[in-house]
């Protein structure tokens, strides 16, 4: 990513914090109403789950400008979401519902240049992600 893609990210996400739970649900809502296979990987009480969504979204949007501290915690996470029952393809819709969401949360604020911007930042995130699962799922065939 380059530096003003960052910045987008960060200003853009910074307006979303304030209403971070609502986004949130937009998010599951979202993501739930495009994929209703994917409910069952979650929790019926979904509070905490937004609550670590929006936290790890905090943690990618500052490790940004990081990317060796942010590498390695989004391939453990990516480890992680093998036990889950998360497949390759699941990061493709999670990330239609994120930029959906983003645009919905956004407004005009979403502009082509920052949905730009959080596409280079979520593929960055989900393919580091599927480097750590498949990481994983070397481990346990070998095991």
């Amino acid at each position: 990513m380059n530096p003003e893609q960052i910045t987008l990210v960060e200003t853009s996400f910074a307006h979303a914090l304030p209403v971070a739970d609502a986004v949130a649900v937009c998010f599951y809502d979202q993501l739930f109403e495009i994929a209703p296979e994917m409910r069952v990987l979650f929790p019926e009480d979904m509070r905490e789950q937004r609550r670590k969504l929006m936290q790890m979204l905090t943690m990618v949007v500052k490790g940004l400008r990081n990317l060796d501290r942010l590498v390695p915690v989004a391939m453990d996470l990516g480890k992680r979401h093998v036990g889950y029952g998360v497949q390759d393809s699941h990061y493709q819709t999670v990330g239609a519902a994120l930029l959906w969401t983003l645009e919905q949360s956004l407004g005009a604020l979403f502009t082509p240049e920052v949905e730009d911007a959080w596409t280079v930042a979520y593929t960055l995130l989900a393919g580091t992600m599927q480097v750590g699962a498949e990481q994983a799922s070397v481990v346990a065939l070998a095991a």
